[in-house]
């Protein structure tokens, strides 16, 4: 009786109390993009409309199909000549190691804000989203602390926690510009204003126009990525001094 209450000990002892306890599996690629594009990231997209709101005001963007086409030139003209060609390249750099290739993108597209709020906005998403890639563990302290030297814009913050997963750079260029198309529609329900059906056929719209935005970001070289938006300039810096206003830009 006793051997056997010995052996029976030594495995309720074996099995109850480990000796190390294993670590927790990895996010899979698929759930760390849904979470970076998700408009609960607290990055503040919420709170800008990016020129929207002032094109409401002054430049007769007043219904739903007009808000649609808006947004889709945006995509096509804005995002994928520019933010999202930069933070092709980026992704890669920061997988690679490459610093000084990440600054000298980093510059560029400081450099391309055509108005002091869309500078501000690049500046203080980049700065928010360094700060929440510090309380988790997926980017290395080595390329946050590089990347806070260089004091990032949101698009290159943004490529730094996807290059972080284990997702593909179509999949990473894709989850960012539905994250932004996301926070537009929002915009756009609010400041029209629209109901929330004609903001998910907006939304419907960009998700199709996403997969030819980013493959033309794909292929852009430094010389053909751009950032040549005049209405969209002109627009914001009006919105700057615009009398009464919902969002940050």
């Amino acid at each position: 009786m006793a051997i056997a209450t010995a052996t029976t000990m030594d495995m309720i002892t074996d099995t109850a109390i480990p000796t190390e306890t294993p670590p927790p599996p990895a996010t899979p690629g698929l759930l760390q993009l849904i979470w970076l594009a998700s408009p609960a990231l607290p990055v503040g997209g919420f709170s800008y409309s990016e020129g929207l709101e002032a094109a409401v005001d002054r430049a007769g963007v007043a219904t739903e199909t007009i808000a649609s086409d808006w947004l889709s030139d945006q995509l096509h003209l804005g995002q994928a000549r520019g933010d999202l060609a930069a933070m092709a390249q980026a992704i890669g750099a920061w997988r690679r190691g490459d610093i000084p290739r990440v600054a000298e993108l980093n510059a560029w597209v400081l450099q391309t804000r055509e108005s002091s709020e869309f500078r501000a906005q690049a500046e203080q998403m980049g700065r928010s989203l360094l700060d929440w890639l510090r309380n988790h563990h997926t980017a290395s302290a080595d390329d946050i602390a590089a990347c806070a030297r260089m004091q990032p814009t949101y698009p290159i913050a943004f490529a730094l926690a996807a290059a972080a997963t284990s997702a593909g750079l179509r999949d990473c260029l894709q989850a960012y510009a539905f994250g932004w198309a996301e926070n537009m529609v929002q915009s756009a329900i609010k400041a029209v204003p629209l109901g929330q059906s004609a903001g998910q056929r907006i939304l419907a719209r960009l998700a199709a126009d996403i997969p030819a935005a980013v493959e033309h970001a794909m292929a852009l070289p430094d010389d053909q990525r751009q950032a040549f938006t005049p209405m969209l300039a002109i627009l914001s810096s009006q919105h700057e001094v615009q009398y009464s206003r919902l969002f940050r830009s």
